[in-house]
Protein backbone atom coordinates (compact mmCIF):
# COMPACT_ATOMS: atom_id res chain seq x y z
CA UNK A 1 0.00 0.00 0.00
CA UNK A 2 1.17 3.77 -0.35
CA UNK A 3 4.23 3.84 1.64
CA UNK A 4 2.99 1.35 4.38
CA UNK A 5 6.94 0.65 4.88
CA UNK A 6 9.60 -0.37 7.90
CA UNK A 7 9.15 2.62 9.12
CA UNK A 8 5.30 1.40 10.91
CA UNK A 9 7.74 -0.87 12.54
CA UNK A 10 10.31 1.10 13.61
CA UNK A 11 7.24 3.74 15.09
CA UNK A 12 5.64 1.18 17.36
CA UNK A 13 8.95 1.37 19.31
CA UNK A 14 8.15 4.10 20.57
CA UNK A 15 4.54 3.91 20.49
CA UNK A 16 2.03 4.65 24.08
CA UNK A 17 1.24 1.77 25.20
CA UNK A 18 -2.56 0.54 25.28
CA UNK A 19 -3.13 1.81 28.44
CA UNK A 20 -1.11 2.91 31.22
CA UNK A 21 -0.83 -0.54 33.03
CA UNK A 22 0.48 -1.83 29.57
CA UNK A 23 4.76 -1.59 30.81
CA UNK A 24 6.42 -0.03 27.48
CA UNK A 25 9.76 -1.28 26.71
CA UNK A 26 11.44 1.39 24.09
CA UNK A 27 15.34 -0.42 23.15
CA UNK A 28 16.00 3.29 21.64
CA UNK A 29 18.63 2.95 18.81
CA UNK A 30 17.71 -0.50 17.90
CA UNK A 31 16.82 -1.90 14.40
CA UNK A 32 13.00 -3.56 14.42
CA UNK A 33 14.82 -6.98 13.63
CA UNK A 34 17.16 -6.83 16.88
CA UNK A 35 14.20 -5.35 19.15
CA UNK A 36 11.74 -7.74 17.78
CA UNK A 37 13.93 -10.83 18.90
CA UNK A 38 13.60 -10.13 22.82
CA UNK A 39 10.05 -10.63 24.41
CA UNK A 40 10.80 -6.80 26.09
CA UNK A 41 10.99 -5.63 22.41
CA UNK A 42 8.26 -7.21 21.03
CA UNK A 43 5.82 -6.26 23.47
CA UNK A 44 5.86 -2.69 21.89
CA UNK A 45 5.04 -4.09 19.09
CA UNK A 46 1.51 -5.80 20.39
CA UNK A 47 0.88 -2.59 22.72
CA UNK A 48 1.53 -0.30 19.18
CA UNK A 49 -0.65 -3.20 17.80
CA UNK A 50 -3.59 -2.42 20.18
CA UNK A 51 -2.99 1.52 19.67
CA UNK A 52 -4.66 1.39 15.91
CA UNK A 53 -8.12 0.94 17.42
CA UNK A 54 -7.85 4.45 19.26
CA UNK A 55 -7.84 6.14 15.53
CA UNK A 56 -11.59 5.17 15.07
CA UNK A 57 -13.18 4.25 18.39
CA UNK A 58 -13.71 7.58 20.01
CA UNK A 59 -13.07 10.09 17.15
CA UNK A 60 -15.06 12.11 15.20
CA UNK A 61 -13.96 10.22 11.95
CA UNK A 62 -15.08 6.67 13.46
CA UNK A 63 -18.67 8.33 14.36
CA UNK A 64 -18.92 9.96 11.37
CA UNK A 65 -18.57 6.44 9.30
CA UNK A 66 -20.90 4.54 12.06
CA UNK A 67 -23.43 7.03 13.55
CA UNK A 68 -23.86 8.72 10.64
CA UNK A 69 -25.80 8.48 7.33
CA UNK A 70 -28.46 6.35 9.15
CA UNK A 71 -31.64 6.55 10.46
CA UNK A 72 -30.80 7.60 14.13
CA UNK A 73 -28.73 10.79 13.86
CA UNK A 74 -28.92 13.73 11.63
CA UNK A 75 -26.33 16.69 10.72
CA UNK A 76 -26.31 19.58 13.72
CA UNK A 77 -25.18 22.99 12.51
CA UNK A 78 -21.38 22.08 13.47
CA UNK A 79 -20.91 19.30 11.13
CA UNK A 80 -18.14 19.41 8.65
CA UNK A 81 -18.53 16.42 6.74
CA UNK A 82 -21.96 16.35 4.84
CA UNK A 83 -20.31 14.71 1.96
CA UNK A 84 -19.75 11.51 4.31
CA UNK A 85 -22.63 11.90 7.06
CA UNK A 86 -25.19 13.11 4.21
CA UNK A 87 -23.82 11.32 1.40
CA UNK A 88 -23.72 14.37 -0.70
CA UNK A 89 -21.61 13.92 -3.43
CA UNK A 90 -19.25 11.70 -1.99
CA UNK A 91 -16.10 10.83 -3.02
CA UNK A 92 -12.53 9.52 -2.44
CA UNK A 93 -11.42 13.07 -1.44
CA UNK A 94 -13.06 12.29 1.89
CA UNK A 95 -10.63 13.11 4.56
CA UNK A 96 -11.67 11.01 7.26
CA UNK A 97 -12.39 8.01 4.93
CA UNK A 98 -8.70 8.80 3.92
CA UNK A 99 -7.08 8.84 7.65
CA UNK A 100 -9.22 5.46 9.03
CA UNK A 101 -7.99 3.83 5.76
CA UNK A 102 -3.81 4.65 6.71
CA UNK A 103 -4.62 3.85 10.29
CA UNK A 104 -6.30 0.70 9.91
CA UNK A 105 -3.59 -0.56 7.26
CA UNK A 106 -1.08 0.38 9.02
CA UNK A 107 -2.79 -1.67 12.29
CA UNK A 108 -3.19 -5.18 9.60
CA UNK A 109 0.91 -4.27 8.88
CA UNK A 110 1.64 -4.29 12.57
CA UNK A 111 -0.05 -7.36 13.15
CA UNK A 112 1.20 -9.17 9.87
CA UNK A 113 4.94 -8.48 11.09
CA UNK A 114 4.34 -9.85 14.54
CA UNK A 115 2.60 -12.68 13.89
CA UNK A 116 5.28 -13.73 11.25
CA UNK A 117 8.11 -12.56 13.91
CA UNK A 118 6.79 -14.10 16.45
CA UNK A 119 8.80 -17.29 16.74
CA UNK A 120 11.62 -15.39 16.79
CA UNK A 121 11.18 -13.22 19.62
CA UNK A 122 12.58 -15.53 22.66
CA UNK A 123 8.85 -15.81 24.63
CA UNK A 124 8.31 -18.91 26.74
CA UNK A 125 5.79 -21.56 24.42
CA UNK A 126 2.84 -20.14 26.76
CA UNK A 127 3.40 -16.40 26.37
CA UNK A 128 4.13 -16.56 22.40
CA UNK A 129 0.81 -18.17 21.61
CA UNK A 130 -1.13 -15.36 23.82
CA UNK A 131 0.81 -13.23 21.97
CA UNK A 132 0.13 -14.47 18.81
CA UNK A 133 -3.32 -14.80 19.56
CA UNK A 134 -3.74 -10.78 20.78
CA UNK A 135 -1.87 -10.18 17.31
CA UNK A 136 -4.78 -12.44 15.12
CA UNK A 137 -7.65 -10.79 17.01
CA UNK A 138 -6.46 -7.51 16.04
CA UNK A 139 -5.74 -8.57 12.33
CA UNK A 140 -9.07 -9.94 12.57
CA UNK A 141 -10.50 -6.82 14.30
CA UNK A 142 -9.17 -4.01 11.81
CA UNK A 143 -9.76 -6.23 8.69
CA UNK A 144 -13.41 -6.07 9.70
CA UNK A 145 -13.39 -2.86 9.48
CA UNK A 146 -11.52 -2.57 6.69
CA UNK A 147 -13.88 -5.07 4.46
CA UNK A 148 -17.48 -3.61 6.18
CA UNK A 149 -16.46 0.01 5.63
CA UNK A 150 -14.93 -0.33 1.25
CA UNK A 151 -15.87 -3.82 0.53
CA UNK A 152 -13.26 -6.03 -1.39
CA UNK A 153 -9.95 -4.43 -1.20
CA UNK A 154 -6.20 -5.31 -0.96
CA UNK A 155 -5.59 -7.89 1.54
CA UNK A 156 -2.36 -9.81 2.37
CA UNK A 157 -1.05 -11.69 5.36
CA UNK A 158 2.68 -10.51 4.43
CA UNK A 159 4.43 -7.64 6.42
CA UNK A 160 5.16 -5.11 4.08
CA UNK A 161 8.84 -3.95 3.67
CA UNK A 162 9.58 -0.20 1.88
CA UNK A 163 7.18 1.28 -0.70
CA UNK A 164 4.77 -1.32 -2.07
CA UNK A 165 3.28 0.21 -5.51
CA UNK A 166 0.59 -1.90 -6.17
CA UNK A 167 -2.54 -3.20 -4.86
CA UNK A 168 -4.84 -6.03 -4.81
CA UNK A 169 -8.68 -6.54 -4.70
CA UNK A 170 -9.65 -9.38 -2.51
CA UNK A 171 -13.27 -10.97 -2.38
CA UNK A 172 -15.26 -9.95 0.56
CA UNK A 173 -15.19 -13.69 1.35
CA UNK A 174 -11.31 -13.88 1.33
CA UNK A 175 -11.46 -11.31 3.98
CA UNK A 176 -13.68 -13.38 6.06
CA UNK A 177 -12.51 -16.33 6.02
CA UNK A 178 -8.89 -15.37 7.42
CA UNK A 179 -11.12 -12.91 10.19
CA UNK A 180 -12.91 -16.45 11.51
CA UNK A 181 -9.79 -18.35 11.11
CA UNK A 182 -7.98 -15.38 13.30
CA UNK A 183 -10.65 -15.57 15.58
CA UNK A 184 -11.00 -19.03 15.97
CA UNK A 185 -7.29 -19.37 17.11
CA UNK A 186 -7.47 -16.28 19.44
CA UNK A 187 -10.59 -17.80 21.25
CA UNK A 188 -8.94 -21.61 21.34
CA UNK A 189 -5.27 -18.85 22.72
CA UNK A 190 -6.32 -16.10 24.22
CA UNK A 191 -6.75 -16.15 28.25
CA UNK A 192 -10.23 -15.76 30.27
CA UNK A 193 -9.29 -13.03 32.27
CA UNK A 194 -6.41 -10.24 31.93
CA UNK A 195 -4.19 -7.90 34.69
CA UNK A 196 -4.05 -5.14 31.62
CA UNK A 197 -7.35 -3.88 31.12
CA UNK A 198 -7.97 -3.23 27.12
CA UNK A 199 -5.81 -6.61 26.81
CA UNK A 200 -8.20 -8.95 24.41
CA UNK A 201 -9.55 -12.09 26.66
CA UNK A 202 -11.17 -14.99 25.45
CA UNK A 203 -14.40 -13.95 26.11
CA UNK A 204 -14.09 -10.83 23.87
CA UNK A 205 -12.54 -13.05 21.00
CA UNK A 206 -15.82 -14.84 20.76
CA UNK A 207 -18.35 -12.32 21.54
CA UNK A 208 -16.56 -10.64 18.08
CA UNK A 209 -16.62 -13.84 16.37
CA UNK A 210 -20.54 -14.26 17.68
CA UNK A 211 -20.55 -10.63 15.82
CA UNK A 212 -18.81 -12.20 12.66
CA UNK A 213 -21.05 -15.09 12.54
CA UNK A 214 -23.85 -12.96 12.34
CA UNK A 215 -22.77 -10.46 9.90
CA UNK A 216 -22.21 -13.41 7.36
CA UNK A 217 -25.61 -14.96 8.15
CA UNK A 218 -24.49 -17.52 9.79
CA UNK A 219 -27.19 -18.10 11.87
CA UNK A 220 -26.70 -20.97 13.99
CA UNK A 221 -22.85 -20.27 14.67
CA UNK A 222 -23.96 -17.22 15.99
CA UNK A 223 -26.13 -18.25 18.36
CA UNK A 224 -24.36 -20.96 19.55
CA UNK A 225 -20.98 -18.61 20.43
CA UNK A 226 -23.32 -15.90 21.55
CA UNK A 227 -24.71 -18.16 24.17
CA UNK A 228 -21.40 -19.74 24.77
CA UNK A 229 -20.26 -16.20 26.26
CA UNK A 230 -23.82 -15.66 27.93
CA UNK A 231 -23.38 -19.13 29.83
CA UNK A 232 -20.04 -19.32 30.57
CA UNK A 233 -19.27 -18.51 33.55
CA UNK A 234 -16.69 -15.50 32.52
CA UNK A 235 -18.65 -12.80 35.17
CA UNK A 236 -20.01 -10.52 33.35
CA UNK A 237 -23.62 -9.42 34.14
CA UNK A 238 -25.46 -6.36 32.92
CA UNK A 239 -25.33 -3.43 34.71
CA UNK A 240 -28.42 -2.73 37.18
CA UNK A 241 -29.53 0.32 35.29
CA UNK A 242 -28.48 2.33 32.27
CA UNK A 243 -27.97 5.29 32.78
CA UNK A 244 -25.04 3.97 35.44
CA UNK A 245 -23.13 2.62 32.44
CA UNK A 246 -22.06 6.37 31.62
CA UNK A 247 -21.01 7.19 34.76
CA UNK A 248 -17.17 8.21 34.84
CA UNK A 249 -17.36 6.56 38.07
CA UNK A 250 -18.03 3.35 36.64
CA UNK A 251 -16.44 3.44 33.36
CA UNK A 252 -15.12 -0.20 34.42
CA UNK A 253 -17.73 -1.95 34.55
CA UNK A 254 -19.31 -5.86 34.82
CA UNK A 255 -21.03 -5.01 31.45
CA UNK A 256 -17.46 -4.07 29.20
CA UNK A 257 -16.42 -7.22 27.39
CA UNK A 258 -14.38 -5.63 25.26
CA UNK A 259 -13.28 -1.50 25.30
CA UNK A 260 -10.79 0.48 23.77
CA UNK A 261 -9.16 2.22 26.67
CA UNK A 262 -8.13 5.51 27.30
CA UNK A 263 -5.67 6.52 30.22
CA UNK A 264 -6.48 8.84 32.75
CA UNK A 265 -3.05 10.45 32.13
CA UNK A 266 -3.95 12.31 28.41
CA UNK A 267 -0.16 12.62 27.69
CA UNK A 268 -0.72 8.69 26.79
CA UNK A 269 -3.22 8.82 24.63
CA UNK A 270 -1.67 9.66 21.06
CA UNK A 271 -1.97 12.64 20.81
CA UNK A 272 -0.83 14.22 17.21
CA UNK A 273 2.99 13.13 16.69
CA UNK A 274 4.91 13.27 13.40
CA UNK A 275 5.93 9.93 13.65
CA UNK A 276 3.52 8.06 16.11
CA UNK A 277 0.05 9.50 15.04
CA UNK A 278 0.99 11.67 11.82
CA UNK A 279 -2.80 11.76 10.88
CA UNK A 280 -3.73 12.72 14.16
CA UNK A 281 -5.99 16.15 14.57
CA UNK A 282 -4.22 17.36 18.30
CA UNK A 283 -7.13 15.73 20.04
CA UNK A 284 -5.68 12.46 21.01
CA UNK A 285 -8.15 11.03 23.79
CA UNK A 286 -11.64 10.19 23.35
CA UNK A 287 -13.16 13.06 21.90
CA UNK A 288 -16.70 11.92 21.30
CA UNK A 289 -18.30 14.13 24.34
CA UNK A 290 -17.80 17.08 21.90
CA UNK A 291 -19.91 15.61 19.26
CA UNK A 292 -23.42 15.22 20.02
CA UNK A 293 -23.97 18.04 22.29
CA UNK A 294 -26.41 20.96 21.45
CA UNK A 295 -25.60 24.58 21.25
CA UNK A 296 -26.34 25.39 24.86
CA UNK A 297 -23.67 27.80 25.92
CA UNK A 298 -25.12 31.10 24.15
CA UNK A 299 -28.48 31.25 25.87
CA UNK A 300 -30.04 33.17 28.54
CA UNK A 301 -28.63 32.19 31.82
CA UNK A 302 -25.69 29.31 30.72
CA UNK A 303 -22.37 29.60 29.83
CA UNK A 304 -19.84 26.63 28.92
CA UNK A 305 -19.47 24.21 31.98
CA UNK A 306 -17.83 20.71 32.68
CA UNK A 307 -21.19 19.41 33.46
CA UNK A 308 -22.36 20.70 29.76
CA UNK A 309 -19.99 19.75 27.82
CA UNK A 310 -17.99 21.74 25.43
CA UNK A 311 -20.19 21.45 22.48
CA UNK A 312 -19.14 21.29 18.85
CA UNK A 313 -23.34 20.84 17.52
CA UNK A 314 -21.47 17.87 15.16
CA UNK A 315 -24.65 15.29 15.57
CA UNK A 316 -28.34 15.56 16.42
CA UNK A 317 -30.97 12.72 17.33
CA UNK A 318 -33.70 11.78 14.24
CA UNK A 319 -36.93 12.67 15.47
CA UNK A 320 -37.05 8.83 14.95
CA UNK A 321 -35.10 7.71 17.17
CA UNK A 322 -36.69 10.23 19.81
CA UNK A 323 -39.88 8.60 18.91
CA UNK A 324 -38.15 4.79 19.57
CA UNK A 325 -38.36 5.23 23.62
CA UNK A 326 -41.69 4.50 25.29
CA UNK A 327 -42.59 6.30 28.68
CA UNK A 328 -41.78 2.64 30.47
CA UNK A 329 -38.46 2.70 28.69
CA UNK A 330 -35.71 4.96 31.12
CA UNK A 331 -32.79 4.23 28.33
CA UNK A 332 -34.44 7.94 26.95
CA UNK A 333 -33.67 9.67 30.53
CA UNK A 334 -30.27 7.10 30.06
CA UNK A 335 -29.44 8.33 26.64
CA UNK A 336 -30.66 11.98 26.31
CA UNK A 337 -30.62 15.28 28.86
CA UNK A 338 -33.49 17.66 28.03
CA UNK A 339 -33.09 20.22 31.00
CA UNK A 340 -30.16 22.86 31.36
CA UNK A 341 -30.15 25.25 34.76
CA UNK A 342 -28.93 28.33 35.20
CA UNK A 343 -25.16 28.70 35.80
CA UNK A 344 -23.55 32.25 34.51
CA UNK A 345 -24.11 35.54 35.81
CA UNK A 346 -26.08 36.93 32.85
CA UNK A 347 -29.29 35.66 33.52
CA UNK A 348 -32.70 37.16 33.19
CA UNK A 349 -34.05 38.94 36.11
CA UNK A 350 -35.95 36.84 38.51
CA UNK A 351 -34.20 33.72 37.18
CA UNK A 352 -31.63 32.34 39.89
CA UNK A 353 -28.51 30.13 39.52
CA UNK A 354 -30.08 27.04 39.57
CA UNK A 355 -33.39 27.68 38.54
CA UNK A 356 -34.15 25.92 35.01
CA UNK A 357 -32.48 28.50 31.84
CA UNK A 358 -33.46 26.04 28.65
CA UNK A 359 -35.69 22.86 28.00
CA UNK A 360 -35.05 20.92 24.82
CA UNK A 361 -37.89 18.27 24.43
CA UNK A 362 -38.91 15.63 22.35
CA UNK A 363 -42.47 16.26 23.64
CA UNK A 364 -44.69 19.41 22.63
CA UNK A 365 -44.07 20.66 25.82
CA UNK A 366 -44.88 24.49 26.40
CA UNK A 367 -43.24 26.78 28.44
CA UNK A 368 -46.44 27.88 30.93
CA UNK A 369 -47.10 31.82 31.08
CA UNK A 370 -44.48 33.60 32.76
CA UNK A 371 -42.10 31.34 32.72
CA UNK A 372 -38.22 32.45 32.68
CA UNK A 373 -36.77 29.74 30.86
CA UNK A 374 -36.87 28.81 26.88
CA UNK A 375 -38.60 26.03 25.67
CA UNK A 376 -37.88 24.05 22.31
CA UNK A 377 -39.86 21.19 21.65
CA UNK A 378 -40.31 18.91 19.01
CA UNK A 379 -42.08 21.39 17.09
CA UNK A 380 -39.61 23.51 17.13
CA UNK A 381 -37.07 21.37 16.48
CA UNK A 382 -38.53 19.74 13.82
CA UNK A 383 -40.81 20.26 11.03
CA UNK A 384 -44.08 18.35 10.24
CA UNK A 385 -42.15 15.66 7.73
CA UNK A 386 -39.36 15.28 9.95
CA UNK A 387 -36.61 17.74 8.95
CA UNK A 388 -34.54 19.63 10.88
CA UNK A 389 -35.82 22.64 11.77
CA UNK A 390 -33.86 24.03 14.48
CA UNK A 391 -30.08 22.02 14.10
CA UNK A 392 -28.82 24.01 17.09
CA UNK A 393 -31.23 23.21 20.00
CA UNK A 394 -32.55 19.56 20.89
CA UNK A 395 -31.83 16.27 23.15
CA UNK A 396 -28.70 16.18 23.75
CA UNK A 397 -26.44 12.64 23.94
CA UNK A 398 -25.17 12.41 27.27
CA UNK A 399 -23.42 8.56 27.31
CA UNK A 400 -19.77 10.17 25.75
CA UNK A 401 -20.24 13.15 28.29
CA UNK A 402 -17.31 13.42 30.78
CA UNK A 403 -17.39 15.52 34.23
CA UNK A 404 -14.09 14.64 35.29
CA UNK A 405 -12.29 16.87 32.30
CA UNK A 406 -9.87 18.95 33.84
CA UNK A 407 -11.70 22.19 32.09
CA UNK A 408 -14.81 23.14 30.32
CA UNK A 409 -12.53 23.52 27.30
CA UNK A 410 -10.60 20.62 27.50
CA UNK A 411 -11.39 18.21 24.23
CA UNK A 412 -9.73 15.47 25.76
CA UNK A 413 -11.71 12.49 27.76
CA UNK A 414 -10.31 9.47 29.62
CA UNK A 415 -13.86 7.81 28.94
CA UNK A 416 -12.85 4.59 27.27
CA UNK A 417 -14.79 3.13 24.71
CA UNK A 418 -17.13 0.30 24.92
CA UNK A 419 -16.92 -1.83 21.86
CA UNK A 420 -18.22 -4.93 22.68
CA UNK A 421 -21.27 -4.25 25.63
CA UNK A 422 -22.52 -8.12 27.47
CA UNK A 423 -25.72 -6.27 26.39
CA UNK A 424 -25.00 -7.47 22.40
CA UNK A 425 -24.81 -10.82 23.45
CA UNK A 426 -28.85 -11.32 23.78
CA UNK A 427 -29.22 -9.34 21.10
CA UNK A 428 -27.14 -10.90 18.48
CA UNK A 429 -28.56 -14.42 20.42
CA UNK A 430 -32.07 -12.86 19.58
CA UNK A 431 -31.35 -11.69 16.03
CA UNK A 432 -30.13 -15.64 15.33
CA UNK A 433 -32.53 -17.08 16.32
CA UNK A 434 -35.35 -14.50 14.71
CA UNK A 435 -33.46 -15.77 11.22
CA UNK A 436 -33.55 -19.39 12.81
CA UNK A 437 -37.43 -19.31 12.87
CA UNK A 438 -37.29 -19.42 16.63
CA UNK A 439 -39.21 -16.38 17.54
CA UNK A 440 -40.31 -17.30 21.19
CA UNK A 441 -36.62 -17.98 21.90
CA UNK A 442 -35.63 -14.67 20.19
CA UNK A 443 -38.37 -12.33 22.74
CA UNK A 444 -36.83 -14.22 25.57
CA UNK A 445 -33.43 -12.54 24.81
CA UNK A 446 -34.68 -9.02 23.80
CA UNK A 447 -36.98 -9.16 26.99
CA UNK A 448 -33.93 -9.43 29.36
CA UNK A 449 -32.64 -6.54 27.67
CA UNK A 450 -36.00 -4.73 27.95
CA UNK A 451 -36.21 -6.01 31.64
CA UNK A 452 -33.02 -3.93 32.58
CA UNK A 453 -34.26 -1.15 30.59
CA UNK A 454 -37.79 -0.96 32.23
CA UNK A 455 -38.27 1.72 34.96
CA UNK A 456 -39.30 1.14 38.20
CA UNK A 457 -42.49 -1.20 38.17
CA UNK A 458 -42.50 -0.65 34.29
CA UNK A 459 -41.43 -4.38 33.61
CA UNK A 460 -44.42 -5.79 32.38
CA UNK A 461 -45.55 -3.29 30.07
CA UNK A 462 -41.44 -3.18 28.73
CA UNK A 463 -41.95 -7.10 27.34
CA UNK A 464 -42.32 -8.30 24.12
CA UNK A 465 -44.23 -11.09 22.60
CA UNK A 466 -43.12 -13.32 19.99
CA UNK A 467 -45.59 -12.14 17.27
CA UNK A 468 -43.74 -8.61 17.68
CA UNK A 469 -39.85 -9.91 17.01
CA UNK A 470 -39.20 -8.98 13.29
CA UNK A 471 -35.70 -7.53 11.66
CA UNK A 472 -36.94 -3.95 12.05
CA UNK A 473 -37.95 -4.75 16.06
CA UNK A 474 -34.63 -5.89 16.45
CA UNK A 475 -32.94 -3.08 14.47
CA UNK A 476 -35.39 -0.40 16.37
CA UNK A 477 -34.13 -2.44 19.91
CA UNK A 478 -30.43 -2.19 19.13
CA UNK A 479 -31.27 1.88 18.66
CA UNK A 480 -32.45 2.33 21.63
CA UNK A 481 -29.60 0.23 23.59
CA UNK A 482 -26.53 1.09 21.26
CA UNK A 483 -27.40 5.00 20.13
CA UNK A 484 -24.18 6.56 19.57
CA UNK A 485 -21.77 3.39 20.02
CA UNK A 486 -20.37 3.45 16.87
CA UNK A 487 -22.32 0.25 15.54
CA UNK A 488 -25.56 2.19 13.65
CA UNK A 489 -24.23 1.66 10.11
CA UNK A 490 -22.73 -1.64 10.79
CA UNK A 491 -26.35 -2.75 11.69
CA UNK A 492 -27.95 -1.44 8.79
CA UNK A 493 -25.52 -2.57 6.40
CA UNK A 494 -25.45 -6.01 7.87
CA UNK A 495 -29.36 -6.36 7.67
CA UNK A 496 -29.49 -5.08 4.30
CA UNK A 497 -31.89 -2.27 5.56
CA UNK A 498 -29.43 0.92 5.11
CA UNK A 499 -31.05 2.70 1.85
CA UNK A 500 -34.73 1.97 3.07
CA UNK A 501 -34.94 3.03 6.60
CA UNK A 502 -32.76 6.10 6.24
CA UNK A 503 -35.45 7.19 3.36
CA UNK A 504 -37.72 6.24 5.55
CA UNK A 505 -36.70 7.81 8.88
CA UNK A 506 -33.87 10.22 7.91
CA UNK A 507 -35.68 12.97 5.79
CA UNK A 508 -32.27 15.62 5.54
CA UNK A 509 -31.20 12.18 3.87
CA UNK A 510 -31.99 12.46 0.98
CA UNK A 511 -28.46 11.37 -1.49
CA UNK A 512 -28.47 7.61 -0.13
CA UNK A 513 -28.15 5.17 -2.76
CA UNK A 514 -27.88 1.69 -3.16
CA UNK A 515 -23.94 1.47 -3.92
CA UNK A 516 -23.17 3.42 -0.47
CA UNK A 517 -23.04 0.40 1.32
CA UNK A 518 -19.56 0.90 0.51
CA UNK A 519 -17.48 3.49 0.97
CA UNK A 520 -15.08 5.19 -1.76
CA UNK A 521 -11.56 4.28 -1.68
CA UNK A 522 -9.14 7.30 -0.93
CA UNK A 523 -7.94 9.25 -3.84
CA UNK A 524 -5.03 9.34 -2.43
CA UNK A 525 -4.54 5.34 -2.37
CA UNK A 526 -5.80 5.04 -5.82
CA UNK A 527 -3.17 7.78 -7.46
CA UNK A 528 -0.35 6.13 -5.50
CA UNK A 529 -0.25 2.84 -7.18
CA UNK A 530 0.86 1.21 -10.38
CA UNK A 531 -1.82 -1.12 -11.12
CA UNK A 532 -4.54 1.37 -11.72
CA UNK A 533 -6.73 -0.79 -14.01
CA UNK A 534 -6.89 -3.64 -11.97
CA UNK A 535 -7.18 -1.63 -8.23
CA UNK A 536 -9.83 0.35 -9.11
CA UNK A 537 -12.65 2.56 -7.46
CA UNK A 538 -16.08 1.35 -5.93
CA UNK A 539 -18.58 0.89 -8.17
CA UNK A 540 -20.68 4.63 -7.79
CA UNK A 541 -17.57 6.80 -6.74
CA UNK A 542 -14.99 8.34 -8.80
Amino acid sequence: MKKISILILLMSLGFTSCEDLLTEYNPSGLTAEAAYSTPEGFESLVNAAYGYQRWWYGKEEGYNITEMGTDIWMSAAGDVYPDLTQYINLQGTNGPLASEWSALYAGVNLCNAGINRIANAGYTAGVQKQREAELRFLRAFYYYHIVETWGGVHFTLEETKGIATTANKTPVDEFYRQIIEDLKFATTNLADTTPDYGRVTRPAAMSFLARIYLTRGMNQEASAMAKAVINGGFGYKLMPKYADLWDMAKNKNSEVVYAVNYAENLTLNDLRNSVTNPIGHGRGSNNGHLHFLMKYDNLPGLTRAIEYGRPFNRYMPTRFLLDLYGSADARYEGSFMELWTANSSQRPAGMNIGDTAVVATRTTFTKPAGALYQVYNRNDIYNPDGTVRDNLRYPTLIKHMDNTRASFNEAQSARDVYVIRFAELYLIEAEAQMKLGNLEEAAKNINIIRARAAKPGQEEAMKITADQVTLDFILDERAREFAGEQMRWFDLKRTGKLVERVKKYNPNVTSVQAFHTVRPIPRTQLDAVTNRDEFTQNNGYQ
